[in-house]
């Protein structure tokens, strides 16, 4: 076999096993996510497990089942693109998000409806008492999701002003500052 030949079956290998391993991955989060379909309410306390991205978490019921909440009234970017400048905050979200929940009893608050599209739970969420998706938001690791509106959304556009003022997380990026105003101009054409 020549050497143009076998370089080019080499890239055809290496991308097939880079789309494998991807479609795999992405497969199992999928099926994750709608494998956790057990019920909370609000009041109840349950046990995080892990975070999905930087606003989706799977959590344990008092019962140990699995259940896929979607925090209301934030947004963060893509956590697992490669070439993604602002991935970089959407790992960021996911850290906090992770820091903010071990270990620690969680509260559920349902939104209303308490079930989005994709058969997740629509939740605020309360660790030491504290809005978790809020601390985010203070934060600069996520965008308020104004898309849907939701009871604390004025509170949550106050604090991410002070934090784009203030230049924390995401805010401090020009690249993810921009994609972030244009998501935002985007949902307020969509908004109901």
């Amino acid at each position: 076999m020549d050497r143009g030949t076998r370089g080019f079956w080499t890239v055809v290998i290496v991308l097939a096993s880079a789309s494998a391993f991807f479609g795999v991955r992405a497969e199992s989060v999928r099926r994750s996510v709608q494998r956790a379909s057990a019920a909370v309410q609000t009041g109840d306390l349950v046990t995080f497990s892990k975070a999905l991205d930087g606003d989706t978490v799977l959590l344990s019921n008092a019962a140990g089942d699995g259940v896929t909440v979607r925090l209301i009234g934030i947004k963060s970017f893509d956590s697992t693109g490669t070439g993604d400048p602002t991935s970089a905050h959407g790992r960021e979200a996911v850290a906090e998000l992770q820091r903010a929940l071990a270990n620690k009893p969680v509260r559920v608050m349902l939104a209303s409806p308490p079930k989005d599209a994709h058969g997740r739970t629509l939740a605020t969420l309360f660790a030491d008492d504290e809005d978790v998706a809020l601390s985010l938001v203070r934060a600069g690791r996520v965008m308020v999701y104004t898309q849907y509106p939701f009871p604390a959304m004025a509170e949550y556009l106050r604090e991410q002003d002070k934090a784009r003022a203030d230049r924390r997380g995401l805010w401090a990026d020009p690249v993810a500052s921009e994609r972030a105003k244009a998501l935002a101009a985007q949902w307020r054409k969509g908004a109901p």
